[in-house]
């Protein structure tokens, strides 16, 4: 296993720890860590600059301000303020190959000071159904679980959502509780703990 496939590499004695600027290579896709210059670029829809920062190309659909910022939970001032904090472990979902191409992304939230990682993700319409969000959630949480202080990763979905609880539940998140959602109803919440 590449030391970038996982959150973890053994080597003989030497264990290596990934960091949140680390890009983590599954057997398929290239987790890209997502910076501020990146944000920028999508929030101000400089599409050209974001293609150049990322180093692939990006999907038809533009991601826009308003999808970001629902993805990261903050507005552009809020993730510029702090975006160590606000950007911790997201990533972008490239495909390897000859043709790199953004397909999604695996977010977290923003570092959480409580130990508890709450991951989200999201693919492009063009290639759902392909396994690319339950490669990189995977990916994603096996890292967030190997740093300190992380002891649990969340995720929260809604029971209609079949294909995301297929996902969280691939990935070994279990489901633990139901919320109430103000708009949209029940909502359940899937979790994994370290160890």
């Amino acid at each position: 296993m590449d030391s970038r496939s996982g959150a973890v590499e053994q080597r003989g004695a030497q264990r290596e720890i990934l960091t949140p600027t680390s890009v983590i290579e599954t057997a398929r896709l290239e987790l890209v860590p997502i910076t501020l210059p990146i944000v920028e670029a999508v929030m101000l829809d400089r599409r050209e600059d974001a293609r150049r920062l990322i180093g692939a190309d990006m999907p038809m659909r533009w991601p826009g301000r308003a999808l970001v910022e629902r993805a990261f939970s903050a507005s552009l001032d809020r993730i510029r303020a702090a975006p160590d904090r606000r950007l911790w472990g997201d990533r972008l979902m490239i495909v390897k190959g000859e043709r790199r191409r953004v397909v999604g992304s695996v977010v977290f939230h923003g570092f959480p000071e409580d130990g508890v990682a709450e991951v989200g993700y999201g693919v492009d319409e063009d290639v759902q159904r392909m396994g690319y969000a339950t490669e990189a959630t995977h990916a994603a949480i096996e890292w967030a679980l190997a740093q300190e202080p992380i002891h649990t990763v969340q995720a929260r979905t809604f029971p209609w959502h079949r294909a995301s609880v297929r996902v969280l539940e691939k990935v070994g998140l279990r489901k633990v509780a139901v919320d109430e959602h103000d708009v949209l109803g029940e909502q359940w919440i899937f979790e994994r703990k370290r160890g």
